[in-house]
C-alpha cells in the first residue's frame, strides 16, 4: 500500500511539473543595436559632450551624465537597473568578465535576428538585410505549428523587414511590423486610434516606424488574444545611431526602458501572464568604439560589433543580478531556451547552442 501511495505521489508530481511547464509564457524582446557599453555604463564620456554627435550637450549631460557608471546606467535605464537587476540576470558586462557574443560573422541586423530566432547562424544564405523570406525556421514558426500554440504566437517589430525574417507567408505567424496597422473585425478603441495616428506621425526613416507604435500594438494584441509566445522588436536605437545622433540614441534607450516597464506592469496585472512568463531581452548586434565614429556603425569590419548582451527574468530565472563572474554566452542559445520553456523540442541539428541555465549564475 505504501508503495502504491508513493507511486501515485510521484505521478502527481510529474503531472504537476508538466502542467507548470506547458503553462509557461515567453516574451522575447530585442533592442536593435544598443551597445553593451551604454547598457552597463550609461552615457559615453567621449560622446555625451561631443558636438559632432550631440546638438545640446548641456541638456544631454544634465539628463544622463553622472559621476559613476553605475549612476549613469540608472539614469539611462532606471527600470532595468532598479527593478530587473533585482529580479533576474544581466549578462554581457565585459569589464567584469561576462561575455555574450554572436556566432554569425555578419554583425548586422537580419543575420542577428535570424540567429536569435532560429538558434543558428546562416552566413551563407542570410548575409544581407534584403527583404528575402527566411529559409530557416524560427521558434515562432515551430511553436505556431504545434497544436498547443496554434494562433497563440505573435510578432511585432518597428523594422519593415520582420515579416520576411519570420517568413510570415510560410509560417502563418502574424507579424505587425514597419508601418502596418492593426487588422481585424474586433479592434479595440486604442487600436483604432493607433491606426488613425500612425500615418499622421512622420518617422525619420522610410523603413522603420517609431517604437511607441510597435509597443502599443503589441500590448493591445496581448490584452485581447493572450499569445503564449510574443516577440517584440524595438528599432529606434539603431537608426538614431546610424544617423550619428547620440542625443536621440540615448533618449530612445531611455524611452524604451519606460516601454519595458509598461510591458512588465501590464503582465503583472493580467492573470494570464503574472508569475507565468519568462522574459528574455537582447540585441541583434553591437557597435564600434574605436575609432570613435564607429559607434554609428556595425558589420564584420567594425571591431566589437559582434559583442552583445542579454537580460533574463521571470518564471524559472534565479535572481543573480549583474553577472560579474567570467562566463561566455552566445545569442544562438536563446532559441533552444525558449523552446524548452514552452516544452517544445529544439531541432537539434539546426540548433547547436546549449539551452541557457536560467537558475544558475
Amino acid at each position: 500500500m505504501k508503495k502504491l501511495i508513493f507511486c501515485l505521489f510521484g505521478l502527481l508530481l510529474f503531472v504537476n511539473a508538466q502542467a507548470q511547464k506547458s503553462n509557461t509564457k515567453v516574451i522575447l524582446i530585442t533592442l536593435d543595436g544598443l551597445r553593451w557599453q551604454e547598457l552597463f555604463s550609461g552615457a559615453d564620456s567621449l560622446l555625451v559632450s561631443n558636438r559632432t554627435y550631440v546638438h545640446d550637450t548641456t541638456a544631454l549631460k544634465s539628463r544622463f551624465w553622472k559621476p559613476t557608471p553605475q549612476e549613469r546606467r540608472k539614469a539611462l535605464m532606471p527600470f532595468v537597473w532598479n527593478t530587473l537587476s533585482q529580479k533576474g540576470q544581466i549578462h554581457g558586462n565585459r569589464n567584469l568578465g561576462s561575455k555574450v557574443d554572436l556566432t554569425n560573422q555578419m554583425w548586422f541586423s537580419y543575420p542577428g535576428y535570424n540567429e536569435i530566432l532560429t538558434g543558428k547562424a546562416d552566413d551563407k544564405r542570410v548575409n544581407s538585410n534584403d527583404k528575402i523570406p527566411n529559409p530557416n525556421t524560427t521558434i515562432l514558426e515551430i511553436a505556431h505549428s504545434d497544436e498547443r500554440y496554434k494562433n497563440k504566437v505573435a510578432a511585432f517589430g518597428s523594422w519593415d523587414v520582420f515579416p520576411f525574417i519570420v517568413n510570415e507567408e510560410r509560417s502563418g505567424v502574424p507579424v505587425n511590423a514597419g508601418f502596418e496597422i492593426a487588422k481585424g473585425d474586433q479592434l479595440s478603441e486604442r487600436e483604432k486610434f493607433l491606426n488613425e495616428l500612425q500615418p499622421k506621425v512622420p518617422s525619420p526613416w522610410g523603413t522603420v516606424r517609431l517604437d511607441a507604435f510597435t509597443h502599443y500594438y503589441a500590448i493591445e494584441h496581448m490584452k485581447k488574444n493572450h499569445p503564449q509566445l510574443t516577440y517584440i522588436a524595438y528599432g529606434e536605437t539603431d537608426d538614431f545611431a546610424h544617423d550619428g545622433n547620440y542625443e536621440a540614441y540615448l533618449t530612445s534607450a531611455h524611452n524604451t526602458d519606460a516601454l519595458l516597464k509598461n510591458l512588465y506592469d501590464f503582465t503583472q496585472q493580467d492573470p494570464f501572464y503574472k508569475d507565468k512568463t519568462l522574459f528574455i531581452i537582447t540585441t541583434d548586434h553591437g557597435r564600434g568604439t574605436q575609432p570613435l565614429e564607429t559607434w554609428k556603425s556595425h558589420g564584420d569590419k567594425i571591431k566589437g560589433a559582434g559583442q552583445v548582451w542579454m537580460i533574463l527574468f521571470g518564471k524559472g530565472v534565479s535572481a543573480h543580478g549583474e553577472i560579474s563572474s567570467p562566463k561566455q554566452l552566445y545569442s544562438n542559445q536563446i532559441a533552444p531556451t525558449v523552446l524548452k520553456a514552452l516544452d517544445l523540442k529544439p531541432e537539434a541539428p539546426n540548433m547547436p547552442g546549449k539551452t541557457l541555465s536560467l537558475n544558475k549564475d
